[in-house]
């Protein structure tokens, strides 16, 4: 992740934050226990292939207490959190027999956990973590298992290879438990990767603590005052990052709010601006916005109308044509509407930007500004569209909606007029109807405004 985390990093976040202290769902649950007895299953298998010899308890038992401080130090990730561990977990390997490791390693994430147990912070259930955090052991000890060497005997390539191993082995185990339990995507795993780059980081310091535990087992406890201030910098970050994940629901929560106030107004319009959101949607997913688009989109899509609100609703109730004067104030409704959302801040400014350009057109005859083509923003050109839709699909107070086959003749007629083409086909796509007569052009057309006239919702 970022410093500065993306819109879908931030929903991850979001979702991550909410289930810190949950109980596990059925599907963590089966995971949790699936990846638990195969780090059973493969602990056992090191054992077995190379029983452990004597060692000194003392290191081991100093390196086992630092690796449980170090697990505690969590840097927040959309998925969950980073431990800054290979600082004390190299010097862990070099303290023990390389098959006893694993089981060093899962015994000092149970005792990180006592704490938060104790206080009742997290649910016995999230134990079952333990295994699946741990399985990073397994390279490194079954690269040395295979060798037959002990770590303070490697040479540097087998080093290098436990190295390797280790991130591959908690790469593909974390990928398929996240994936099965969470439903995450192989893409946001991806994004995650940058944290093999800081534990390659800190193996270097963590060796050179390793080789001067072996000679003074209090060595390891030098760790203590830099994961004290990783510490620091981490309660720092989860502080910001919190507060983005609030700011962004305050937003979020403000536009509701608005989107409420918009159907109190006027009930007809809240419905409306309901139903554009979700067509909006469906019509997006065909076009394969970003996530900020989409968030954009719905939240222009929900608050197109906002600016209504400035609107005397003798106009907007008004069953006849409007005159030259009343088009003129109704035609204000988005620019009074992004007024509003530029006082909200945050994203919505961005949102405001959306529902001004909504009612421009593709060939440049709409308003407030003229835009053509693609320098209308995507999110209000699939709002004009499926606003004109929904328009035509209902009973107005000036005119009855239209038929679905009448409707979908004028969203064609006017594709690369009004339109964008794109949008009309993907509009088609999800309402259903033949689009083989819509224009593949994407360039801009020559108006047609008596015919677009019958399209310009209010």
């Amino acid at each position: 992740m970022p410093i500065e985390p993306d819109l879908a990093d931030q929903q991850l976040l979001a979702d991550t934050f909410r289930r810190a202290g949950d109980r596990l769902t059925p599907r963590e649950r089966v995971a949790g226990i699936a990846v638990g007895v195969g780090f059973l299953g493969a602990c056992a298998a090191l054992l077995t292939a190379r029983p452990p010899h004597e060692f000194d308890l003392l290191p081991a038992a100093l390196c086992v207490l630092v690796l449980a401080v170090a697990t505690r130090v969590r840097f927040d990730t959309p998925l969950g959190f980073t431990v800054p561990t290979q600082l004390a977990f190299v010097p862990l390997v070099f303290t023990m027999p390389p098959a006893v490791g694993p089981v060093a390693v899962a015994l000092a994430l149970l005792i990180a956990s006592l704490p938060d147990l104790v206080r009742g912070r997290v649910p016995l259930s999230r134990l079952l973590h333990i295994p699946g955090n741990a399985w990073f052991a397994i390279g490194p000890a079954a690269v040395l298992v295979i060798a037959g060497r002990d770590p303070w005997a490697a040479g540097p390539a087998l080093l290098v290879a436990a190295l390797a191993a280790q991130f591959v082995v908690d790469f593909a185990v974390s990928t398929l438990s996240y994936a099965f339990a969470l439903g995450a995507r192989l893409s946001s795993q991806l994004r995650e990767i940058w944290v093999y780059g800081v534990d390659a980081g800190l193996s270097a310091i963590a060796l050179v603590v390793a080789h001067a535990t072996r000679q003074a087992p209090v060595a390891v406890l030098s760790l203590l005052p830099l994961l004290g201030l990783l510490s620091l910098f981490a309660r720092e970050r989860h502080r910001r990052l919190e507060g983005l994940v609030e700011l962004n629901n305050a937003y979020r929560g403000t536009a509701l709010v608005l989107g409420d106030v918009v159907e109190a107004d006027d009930v007809y319009t809240g419905r409306h601006c309901k139903s554009v959101v979700a067509l909006s949607l469906e019509v997006a997913e065909q076009l394969g916005l970003t996530a900020k688009q989409l968030r954009n989109l719905e939240f222009g899509a929900l608050l197109h109308d906002v600016g209504k609100v400035a609107i005397p609703k003798a106009i907007i109730n008004n069953p006849g044509k409007l005159d030259a004067r009343e088009w003129t104030i109704i035609k204000t409704h988005t620019l009074e509407g992004q007024k509003m959302l530029a006082r909200v801040g945050g994203f919505m400014r961005e949102v405001g930007i959306v529902v001004r350009h909504h009612h421009e057109r593709w060939d440049g005859g709409g308003y407030p500004d003229g835009l053509a083509g693609e320098n209308t923003p995507i999110e209000s050109r699939i709002i004009a569209c499926c606003d004109s839709w929904n328009a035509m699909r209902t009973d107005r107070s000036y005119r009855k909606a239209l038929s679905h086959e009448a409707a979908l003749a004028e969203m064609e007629a006017n594709s690369g007029t009004q339109f964008d083409p794109r949008v009309v086909r993907g509009l088609i796509s999800v309402v259903g109807g033949p689009a083989g007569h819509v224009p593949e052009t994407d360039g801009p057309a020559t108006a047609s405004a008596t015919r677009a006239a019958r399209l310009q919702p209010v």
